[in-house]
């Protein structure tokens, strides 16, 4: 490898909040090989947050859902044409560098893919899945103080001689003119005012176990709206339509129910948010990348590694890992802390 690469790989394929958690990776890379060639190689539907990334040169987007759920000869046959223009393709990118900052089997067969002479990724006993670590050449162990997830990434880029201290990362993410109208736009129809006191309510989480009680979000949104005066958004997913109704169902003033948003119009409801209530889930990390304090909620998960990063977050963790441990009265009086600030 030359002493400054001339094209590198990041793979990190999943999940939303994974994908914020490893964009300091890309930041520093630009920042410190400026004339070096980034290309992100992500699943497809994370792909859109990194789209016109100012950081990256490229991305490529990939589909191992569908490799995954692939059962007949036909889904079989098409998946495994798509490997072989994948694998062209990286190929053809002639890679010196890829940097595996998944951990997965998965990952690591696309890193190899790459072809690159040096591919970094975690040693077997930092990895998802140990089996990892045979498609890497370098593995890294991050170093103690590296206790939060996006400070153990940048950890991966020791071999290259790139160094970040813990606490320092930083985070970019492009805007959308168009999604940000459509907020906008919104705002106004439902008369919210950006910044203004503003508690915007994230109730869903992609494991069970992670997800605050509705009747817990539902309660807190009826003491913001009348007792602190505050606005609150309630935002909601996929299947989770239901239990934001639930939550904004509460007598007048009540909190407005968000509209359907893909992942830019997600990042401009996070910007205009005086604070951001969720669990351990996209959306919260996604508005902490934004710059908007958070109020996180930890059952099964580490706030130590997958808390908000950086400064002005609350968190609450519940002693026995339970979501349904953490009460409503600690979660407003952080709420209210931020709000005061």
């Amino acid at each position: 490898m030359p002493a400054e690469p001339r094209a590198v790989a990041l793979v990190k394929l999943s999940s939303l909040g994974d994908v914020v958690h490893a964009l300091p990776v890309a930041e520093a890379l630009a920042a410190a090989f400026p004339r070096a060639r980034l290309v992100w190689i992500v699943e497809r539907r994370e792909a859109a947050l990194l789209r016109d990334h100012p950081a990256l040169d490229e991305v490529i987007d990939v589909d191992t859902r569908a490799w995954r759920s692939a059962r007949t000869p036909r889904q079989v046959a098409e998946v495994v044409r798509g490997l072989v223009v994948l694998r062209r393709r990286l190929r053809a990118a002639r890679f010196d560098v890829a940097i595996d900052l998944q951990g997965l089997v998965k990952s690591g067969a696309v890193t190899r893919a790459t072809g690159a002479p040096l591919r970094i990724g975690f040693a077997a006993g930092w990895s998802r899945e140990r089996l990892n670590a045979l498609f890497t050449t370098r593995r890294v162990t991050p170093p103690l103080e590296a206790r939060h997830v996006v400070d153990q990434y940048l950890a991966l880029l020791a071999p290259l001689g790139v160094a970040v201290s813990p606490g320092r990362a930083r985070f970019r993410l492009a805007t959308r003119a168009a999604a940000e109208l459509r907020i906008d736009d919104f705002f106004v129809g439902v008369g919210l005012k950006p910044r203004h006191r503003l508690v915007v309510l994230n109730p869903g989480a992609g494991r069970t176990n992670k997800r605050w009680p509705v009747a817990r979000f539902r309660a807190l949104a009826e003491r913001l709206c009348h007792e602190a005066g505050a606005q609150v958004l309630v935002l909601w997913g996929p299947s989770e339509r239901d239990a934001a109704r639930a939550i904004v169902d509460i007598p007048v003033p009540r909190p407005a129910l968000a509209p359907p948003t893909d992942l830019d119009e997600l990042a401009a409801v996070t910007r205009r948010a005086s604070v951001m209530v969720a669990g351990d889930t996209g959306p919260l990390h996604l508005a902490a990348a934004v710059g908007t304090p958070c109020v996180g909620l930890y059952g099964p998960t580490s706030a130590a590694r997958n808390g908000p990063y950086g400064a002005g977050h609350r968190v609450l963790a519940a002693p026995d890992g339970r979501m349904a441990s953490i009460d409503v009265p600690p979660v407003l009086e952080a709420v209210l802390e931020v709000l005061g600030r």
